[in-house]
């Protein structure tokens, strides 16, 4: 059985929603970021990614990490892709231009979408003194965001004109924007697009489980 690492409340967050997509059974190791904790070297504390045994498994000590009949993989990204590369269609690629066309958008939202969205989520509603910072995030994204629109108007999802790997990859950055409303209302053809992928079933158990979850 397939192995996740990781609380839902990280990045693994994806590789769940894909997996309740497919119907893939899964065990979940919750090891939590040991940032979110006191003490995270202590005798008491729980499995996190600072722990011995989780460091055996991920050097790197970041979650999440899948174990799938014998492949360990770090990196949310490549876990979901490789994923739905191994069970194949509808969410994973018919052939290899789909494949590429999932890498592609997958890849686009790690590194022009991801960055910036996560600043808005965490500095959008605090002080003053970060306002300056939050608005140069969202100028960044205004770039990236309106590629998206641009083919999400045209399209009815990213890739293949069906939901796959490639639109929960990209709602699951897009997600960490989304509470930024002077950025987001410019964007009416995104906001329809991540209602609908929100809206799923597989969505919403992933979600109910996460708020679940200590914050």
């Amino acid at each position: 059985m397939l192995v996740i690492h990781g609380v839902t409340r990280s990045r693994a967050s994806r590789i769940i929603w894909l997996c309740h997509e497919i119907g893939l059974p899964f065990r979940q190791v919750p090891v939590i970021q040991a940032y979110r904790i006191a003490d995270p070297d202590g005798a008491d504390a729980p499995l996190n990614t600072r722990s011995p045994a989780f460091l055996r498994l991920s050097p790197a000590g970041g979650i999440p990490v899948i174990e799938d009949d014998g492949v360990v993989l770090s990196e949310s990204m490549a876990c979901t892709l490789h994923l739905a590369q191994k069970h194949g269609p509808p969410f994973g690629p018919t052939d290899q231009a789909e494949a590429a066309l999932m890498m592609q958008w997958s890849f686009y939202a790690a590194t022009s979408v991801e960055p910036d969205a996560l600043t808005l989520l965490f500095l959008a509603g605090n002080n003053d003194g970060d306002r300056a910072i939050v608005e140069n995030a969202a100028e960044r994204l205004e770039r990236p965001l309106s590629v998206i629109e641009a083919h999400l108007a045209a399209h009815s999802h990213l890739v293949a004109d069906r939901f796959t790997v490639a639109d929960i990859n990209m709602a699951e950055t897009i997600r960490y924007a989304q509470g930024y409303a002077p950025l987001m209302e410019r964007f009416p053809a995104i906001r329809e697009w991540l209602a609908a992928a929100q809206a799923r079933p597989a969505f919403r158990k992933m979600w109910e489980a996460r708020l679940l979850e200590p914050e």
